[in-house]
């Protein structure tokens, strides 16, 4: 269902998210924060969405080729 693919464990996205920095396709900031411990901002960076865009190809001939398939 929908709700079951936006449901993610908070545990779980920060490795994603500190493993996607060391490869350089996000970076960081730290700012501090009024109620409570400083929050850490993501922003994607040029590589990033270079590698975004040519993951998303490979979707976009994928699903093509799974619908055809299933078509048939």
């Amino acid at each position: 269902s929908n709700s079951d693919a936006l449901t993610m464990k908070q545990g779980s996205l920060y490795p994603v998210l500190r493993s996607l920095e060391e490869n350089e396709m996000l970076k960081s900031m730290v700012e501090p924060s009024v109620s409570g411990p400083p929050r850490r901002y993501y922003t994607i960076t040029e590589e990033g969405r270079q590698c975004l865009k040519e993951w998303t190809a490979i979707w976009n001939r994928m699903k093509k080729f799974v619908d055809a398939n299933l078509r048939g």
